[in-house]
This record gives structure tokens, C-alpha cells and sequence, in this order.
């Protein structure tokens, strides 16, 4: 779903409005990471004008982060599309993998989903009736981040280069699993995970702790992770999925209002011992 030439603008003004409030040193850093231009050569003083410059082409998608990422907060464009395969209300994230190797993709998309985050594996996501590469784009297009799994051969692959290059291109995080491939070319840039022999759950943890910290994926996936806790189905589940909260390192005001809600509504919580104790003892620690 293209943004529309209103939606751009939109876009362009907010970005350039944010940025301009940052050093040259930051600006330029800003759009470095997002795969956007720069310019040492810049005659003029004005940040607004020469980041207008340098974002004016950029791809939907990449305008749409950018503008995430500097803290406003939009509905429009890619993000605004909700595919039946992307689970609501989680982190979406795209496993890249060999078709030969779908069987452990799909391994690890059930040990995430737990996690709070939904994942699409092509060969397994895709109705056969629909069209392959149009799906494919469509979840690249509103995916959070893209995670390779790189078994050998991974790179002489007709899909898989691409479908990183189209994640770099919208300037989302790029993660990187060596399974018997070492991260080559463009992919060596990027956060690497040792997925060899290693136990699907452990590797599915690691990478949650990583969304954790990435700055473009944190606030996401703690929104998530908070759904998860109002969901609990069990005395069981509230109290591991406290444990998750409880380690956040961001935080917003309307997560002390939900697991407030959700202490009160779902009896799992407040019939779990010690959790409504820990959600009063979570709401105190952020609200100071």
C-alpha cells in the first residue's frame, strides 16, 4: 500500500522538523543508519533544507521508520496494512531461510510466538492460490525486522539476498543466525546469533532479548509482551510472563494502566500468587 503524495509530505515535514533539533554530527548519523544520503559538501546552515534534500526520494517504507524512529508515531503507509498471516498485537518478524530448510524456520516461529512475536515463513504462510511473490513483498513491506537463517548456500539463493536488500532499503533491523554460513557481504554488518546444534527455544530467547535492546524493535516488542500478560491462561503463565515485564528497560504509561486492568479482569493474574503484588511493586517502579 504506496503512501500517497499527502502522506509523504506529511512524513517529510515531521522527520525534518525532529531532526533539525539535532546536531549535524547526529543528523547525519541518523540517516546513515536509515541507508539514507548524506552531504559533506552542504553549504547552507539549514538542517530543515538539506534534510528535505537528502529524504525527499526515499522508499515509503524507510519514511515511515524514520519517522517511528524520531518519535512519530503514524498509521499510514506500510504499517497500516494487517495481512491475515501477521498475529495482532506482536512483533512481526520475517524469517529468510532456504525452502530446504522450512521444516526449522517453522520450529522457530512456534518457540517465538510465546515470546510475543509473530513471524512469517514464507513456505508455510503463503496459501498456495495466492501469489507467491506478491505475499512475500507484502510481508516485507509491514514486517518489524528480518531475521536470515544462514545455512549453507543461503546466498546462491534467487530470494534470499533480495529479501534482505528490501529490508536494508526500508532501514529495519537485519539479524543474522549462522547456521553452517558465515554472514558474508552486507549481511557481516549486522547482529549475529550462533544457531549451530543450538536448542530452538534458546536461540528463540536470545533473539527476543536482542529485540529487546534494538532500538527500533524495543517498544514493540514490551507492547507485546504486555498483551501476552493480559492474555495469561493459567496461574502458570502470569507468573512467567511478569518475569518478562519486569526486565523491560523501556516503558509507557499505558502499560501500568493495562496490567493494572488486566490484574483486576483476568482471574489467572489475580488469583496467581504473589503476581498482583509484583504488578503493583512494576507500576510504582516507572512511575517515579
Amino acid at each position: 500500500m504506496p503512501l500517497s503524495p499527502s502522506e509523504r509530505v506529511t512524513l517529510i515535514k515531521e522527520i525534518c522538523t525532529r531532526l533539525g533539533q539535532e546536531e549535524w554530527a547526529l543528523l547525519d548519523l541518523t540517516l546513515k543508519q536509515f541507508g539514507l544520503p548524506t552531504n559533506d559538501e552542504w553549504g547552507s546552515p539549514d538542517k530543515g533544507g538539506y534534510t528535505i534534500e537528502m529524504i525527499g526520494k526515499a522508499a515509503d517504507g524507510v519514511l515511515v521508520d524514520l519517522a517511528k524512529h524520531v518519535g512519530y508515531e503514524t498509521k499510514i503507509g506500510p504499517h497500516s496494512v494487517e495481512p491475515a498471516f501477521w498475529v495482532k498485537s506482536r512483533l512481526r518478524m520475517f524469517l529468510s531461510h532456504l525452502a530446504a530448510h522450512r521444516a526449522l524456520a517453522a520450529e522457530l516461529q512456534q518457540a517465538l510466538y510465546p515470546l510475543g512475536i509473530s513471524c512469517f515463513v514464507a513456505h508455510n504462510d503463503i496459501v498456495p492460490t495466492e501469489e507467491w511473490q506478491t505475499q512475500i513483498e507484502v510481508a516485507l513491506s509491514t514486517c518489524d525486522l528480518l531475521v536470515a537463517l544462514l545455512h549453507p548456500e543461503f546466498h546462491k539463493s534467487s530470494w534470499t539476498d533480495q529479501e534482505i536488500g528490501f529490508a536494508m532499503g526500508r532501514g529495519i533491523p537485519v539479524f543474522a543466525v549462522r547456521i553452517g554460513q558465515d554472514p558474508y557481504g552486507f549481511i557481516g554488518r549486522f547482529q549475529a546469533f550462533n544457531g549451530l546444534g543450538k536448542p530452538i527455544p534458546t536461540l528463540a530467547k536470545e533473539l527476543l532479548v536482542a529485540c529487546l535492546k534494538h532500538k527500533q524493535t524495543q517498544t514493540t516488542i514490551a507492547g507485546a509482551l504486555v498483551s501476552r500478560f493480559e492474555e495469561s491462561e493459567s496461574f502458570a503463565n502470569a507468573k512467567e510472563r511478569i518475569k518478562y515485564l519486569e526486565d523491560l528497560e523501556t516503558w509507557e504509561q499505558s502499560f501500568s494502566d493495562r496490567i493494572t486492568a488486566a490484574a483486576e479482569a483476568n482471574g489467572q493474574i489475580s488469583g496467581s500468587f504473589g503476581v498482583p503484588q509484583r504488578v503493583k511493586a512494576l507500576v510504582k517502579k516507572w512511575s517515579t
